[in-house]
């Protein structure tokens, strides 16, 4: 037994420089491939996961049977073989290769399928077994070739196992394949035959996906909705020729019935509008787009249309019949909100290149038809289109999120047609709503598996003598930590001392975290894959296990700690002469809050050694930053704010803009010299392979929105340069409204690009620059606990000090390009995943009641004004529709509607060009100031639409009267009217009130930990 035979495979290529290549492979061929069945007795191997099995669960097949599949099924019914019941599977080699070419989200899942214990699952290697191995014949394609590969594998597999008085079964949605099958005497079932006849696993077969393949068209058939998609190869020639243009796909969030793609080398963004031209296309897909002639351009749309509300009043009927009917409406309404801007260039989708098809949450409409087993798909992320499923247990689905899988969208079919595969939770429940969060942004946060866990460092951790001489002491060093109220993952500490010569020893003491990450380990490549920490209002999924994140790298009081040092000598005057990157072991004098810290800098009583370091810190921190915004650094601002949640029931006490001490701008002069700092090392020792983060000059189109909202304002700003931009910023101000600089600069915020991380060896010195900090290198080096490009720029610079070797990964610049784009989708859905979570805190918040807000005009549209309101760091919408304001007074208590029967109903017009919505003599511009009222749309379960009323200035037939004066909402409301964004002037007091609500905190913490030791005891 052993080798058989050796195979030669030649082949020619054609070289870019038009040389033939001739490759010759070799192909071995053995008898000695094991099945892989336990206990069988005509094959060896230590890898046995197939079971005996004695009995069969189906009623197609009475024997006991292992199922083995195709490539189409693993491709398309992936969720199926996720399933727990499906177990004793055989993958054949030639479907693992297939699936690994053509889809490697799949091919993750199947490997993870196989490395799954209880799954039972198993490669066999058909390809390199003597009886199982075909060649490929004459005129034979390659997809006929390896069905007929898995046909003789299947035939070989049923003649083994007989011995054993086993079996197995072909699973197969190809007919022809099946057919064939059946002809060599193999049992053979379509994933839908072989579920149905399962006895004990009930609801999978609302799993098994039904997929449909585009059929040609046919010009007798009379009902296709949309055109049909160009084959793949004429979309390639027309790629060539320029005909065809490729971009990503783009769902615009104020209308799901626009879309953007954004080609390469044209200024504007391709516009795309009505179904018909978006043409099955679904957001982040990378589609084939043909452009309009020019005097078929047209600008976007100056309506917001909202797809839950548009089905809304179109009936949601799930009926196809009633797809055209809807569609005419939609392209009515679509044309009635045509803008005046300036036109783009327009076009339609006419093929998809690669689909960016996902699991989707959500929940299902529920059927006004009783037993009906088709139901409407609501998804979580409103850019997608409601899917069409079936499913046979809908009762006891109708009030839990859910996840559905896309199957296919066929041409005439309004909406695309999916499978469910699983439940979530009961819709509102905490947990379930978070892994809505975490699954819609697609954020790692499983339990930390046992191998990763098996890296850490085992209890008690010491610093060994080898430790100390191999690192710099600074214990002797007052180093303290400054951070927010109840944090646990300090990862940066801060000492400033005062030298003989006059001039300051400052240090910024980073948490090593990569001492304890070992490249290529478990741990490592875990932490690679999350990228960075998610942080949610109620919850926080670390990068790293919690022993390193809370415990061995969290620089906390008076314990000794890992880490990794930069100590610069500063003048007086914040000069930097000289700076050193070092390896070293501190113990912090104190972990203090910043509101604790900025107490002891205003406190002159106070005069002790770290104290007197706080304050040279500040002081030199004020310098610094005057500096950099004299280079052209810009101030901008976001809308954030604190929720303070009853730790017992989760519920929303109080939400109250975040204060700004200046411990904070402290403490983030000094992380952003850090990086700078070592963005300057590794780029001077590694020229082609050092991780920087760049954030590029954004184009003069992106300008456009806040130049028109400032002009209407009679605002000029200078957008040349961020120096220019920063000096128009600071003097643009409205003694009538205080707020004014602050939404100016969100505006300037939301017109910003994105910052990335970046291989400096990939990109020009000049495209290096950071736009927003007004310096020509930047990256991050100050929190590896939770981004893990930090913990290379620490193995970089480790190695610069001679400290750590390198190794080949860390050095390799098309490895670290990959990295970096990976670390950068995982930065952004992070970010994503937060405010999505604020906005659901914030919504929580306003359940149940009817609140008043001051609010700031964002944007304005035909049908609807955006506004901002601070209180709850929060956007909505005020739809200027009459009929969307009729449905809103029916859900809002009797009380408080306005009777508008008795007066007309308003009329508004908007003017796109000098960005303006006037009623009568009102003129509403941006910025403008409003008084609203919120309430929760109760009837609105998946999105949890906030209703918003208009309430001041008044207009006649549309305002609603404010709330009544005295009532507990009212008077709540009304104090916070007035209340500063940026925190009470009376710094002290604010700090005084900071410091208590923190003891308060910290007991209610403590109270909570002693519960939960005695729950453990009890267990």
């Amino acid at each position: 037994m052993g080798l058989q035979e050796r195979k030669q495979k030649i082949f020619y290529r054609k070289t870019k420089k038009g040389n033939i290549l001739k490759i010759v492979r070799e192909h071995y061929l053995r008898d000695d491939v094991w099945c892989g069945l336990d206990g069988c007795g005509a094959c060896e191997g230590d890898k046995r996961p197939l079971d005996m099995l004695t009995t069969s669960d189906s009623t197609l097949m009475t024997e006991p049977h292992h199922l083995i599949i195709d490539t189409n099924v693993a491709l398309h019914q992936i969720d199926v073989l996720s399933h727990d019941s499906i177990t004793n599977v055989i993958i054949l080699q030639t479907v693992i290769t297939e699936v690994k070419h053509r889809s490697l989200p799949v091919y993750k899942r199947l490997r993870d399928l196989l490395d799954t214990h209880n799954k039972k699952f198993y490669v066999f290697t058909n390809e390199h077994h003597s009886d199982c191995y075909v060649e490929r014949e004459e005129k034979e394609s390659v997809n006929d070739r390896n069905d007929r590969a898995i046909r003789i594998a299947t035939w070989w597999y049923k003649h083994h196992f007989r011995m054993n008085n086993q079996n197995v079964v072909l699973i197969t949605n190809d007919i022809d394949n099946r057919d064939k099958a059946r002809q060599l005497e193999v049992e053979a079932y379509t994933m839908h035959e072989y579920i149905s006849s399962l006895q004990n696993a009930p609801g999978l077969l609302d799993i098994v996906a039904q997929v449909e393949e585009e059929k040609e068209e046919d010009v007798t058939y009379q009902g296709y909705i949309f055109p049909s998609h160009w084959s793949m190869e004429k979309i390639k020639l027309s790629l060539k020729s320029g005909k065809l243009y490729q971009g990503v796909f783009k769902t615009s969030r104020n209308n799901f019935l626009e879309a953007n793609v954004m080609i390469e080398g044209f200024d504007k963004p391709v516009l795309i509008q009505g179904r018909l031209n978006i043409n099955r296309a679904l957001h982040d897909d990378v589609v084939a787009v043909q452009i309009f002639p020019k005097e078929q351009w047209s600008a976007p749309s100056a309506v917001v249309i909202d797809q839950e509300k548009q089905e809304a009043e179109t009936g949601g009927n799930d009926d196809e019949k009633a797809d055209e009917e809807a569609m005419k409406k939609e392209q009515e309404l679509l044309a009635a909100g045509k803008g005046d801007g300036e036109c783009q260039p327009t076009g339609c989708v006419v093929g998809v290149i690669r689909r960016k098809w996902r699991q989707f949450c959500g929940i299902i409409r529920k059927n006004e038809i009783t037993d009906s087993t088709r139901h409407l798909f609501i998804p979580a992320d409103k850019k997608i289109p409601f899917i069409r499923i079936e499913t046979r247990q809908a009762e006891s689905l109708y009030n839990k999120r859910l996840i559905v899988a896309i199957d296919s969208w066929p041409r005439n079919s309004r909406n695309p047609k999916g499978h469910f595969v699983r439940v979530i939770g009961t819709i509102g429940d905490k947990d379930a709503e978070n892994e809505v969060i975490l699954l819609e942004h697609d954020c790692p946060h499983t339990k930390f598996s046992e191998s990763v866990l098996n890296c850490l460092p085992k209890l008690p951790w010491v610093i060994t003598e080898k430790d100390e001489d191999e690192r710099e002491d600074l214990r002797h060093i007052d180093v303290c930590s400054v951070d927010p109220i109840g944090c646990t993952d300090i990862d940066d500490a801060l000492h400033c001392r005062l030298l003989p010569s006059g001039n300051y020893e400052v240090g910024v003491h980073i948490a090593d975290v990569s001492h304890f990450i070992r490249p290529g380990t478990a741990l490592d490549k875990e932490a690679q894959n999350r990228s960075t920490t998610v942080y949610l209002t109620n919850r926080r999924i670390d990068m790293v296990p919690d022993l390193l994140s809370s415990n061995l790298c969290s620089l906390r009081g008076s314990v000794d700690r890992f880490a990794f040092s930069v100590i610069w000598e500063m003048t007086p005057q914040a000069e930097v002469l000289s700076a050193r990157f070092c390896k070293s072991i501190i113990k912090s004098r104190g972990e203090l809050s910043y509101e604790q810290a900025q107490q002891r800098i205003d406190d002159p009583a106070m005069k002790d050694d770290l104290t007197e370091s706080l304050r040279n810190l500040n002081m030199l921190a004020k310098q610094i930053k005057t500096k950099r915004i004299e280079n052209g650094a810009l101030v901008l601002a976001s809308m954030e704010v604190k929720f303070h949640i009853d730790p017992d029931n989760d519920t929303v006490i109080d939400i109250v803009a975040k204060q700004h001490l200046e411990t904070m701008s402290m403490v983030e002069e000094f992380m952003l010299l850090a990086n700078v700092t070592a963005a300057e090392t590794t780029l001077q020792h590694f020229p082609d392979c050092a991780l920087l983060r760049r954030h590029p000059a954004p184009p003069p189109s992106n300008f456009e929105p806040l130049l028109a909202a400032a002009k209407s304002q009679n605002i000029t700003l200078d957008v040349s340069s961020n120096k220019t931009l920063a000096n128009s910023l600071n003097k643009s101000t409205r003694e009538d409204n205080p707020f004014f600089n602050s939404m100016l600069r969100i505006m300037t915020t939301r017109c910003m690009m994105q910052a990335v991380y970046f291989c400096s060896g990939t990109l020009e010195p000049e495209e290096y620059s950071h736009y927003g900090l007004a310096t020509p290198t930047y990256t991050h080096f100050t929190s590896p606990i939770r981004r893990y490009a930090d913990i290379i720029v620490h193995r970089l610079l480790a190695v610069i000090i001679e400290a750590e070797r390198t190794y080949p990964e860390l050095l390799d610049p098309k490895k670290l390009s990959d990295l970096s784009q990976h670390i950068n989708y995982r930065h952004k859905m992070a970010q994503y995943a937060g405010r999505g979570s604020s906005e659901i805190t914030a919504i929580a918040s306003l359940k149940g009641k009817v609140s008043e807000f001051m609010s700031y005009v964002l944007f304005l549209h035909k049908n609807a004004i955006q506004v901002l309101v601070p209180t709850i760091g929060q956007q909505l919408t005020l739809y200027l529709d009459n009929r969307h304001k009729r449905k809103e007074e029916k859900q809002a208590p009797k009380q408080e509607a306005m009777d508008v029967d008795e007066v007309p109903a308003p009329e508004f017009e908007f003017n796109e060009k000098e960005l303006y919505v006037q009623c009568g003599e009102l003129i509403i511009r941006p910025f403008d100031e409003l008084r609203v009222q919120a309430s929760v749309d109760a009837s609105d379960v998946q999105h949890q639409r906030v209703v918003c009323r208009l309430v001041e200035p008044v207009i006649p037939g549309f305002s609603v009267p404010p709330l009544e004066k005295g009532s507990k909402q009212a008077d709540k409301d009304e104090k916070q009217k007035d209340k500063p964004v940026e925190g009470p002037k009376d710094e002290k007091t604010a700090v005084a009130l900071q410091v208590s609500e923190e003891k308060e905190t910290k007991k209610k913490r403590e109270t909570k930990d002693k519960e939960r030791k005695k729950k453990k005891m009890k267990k």
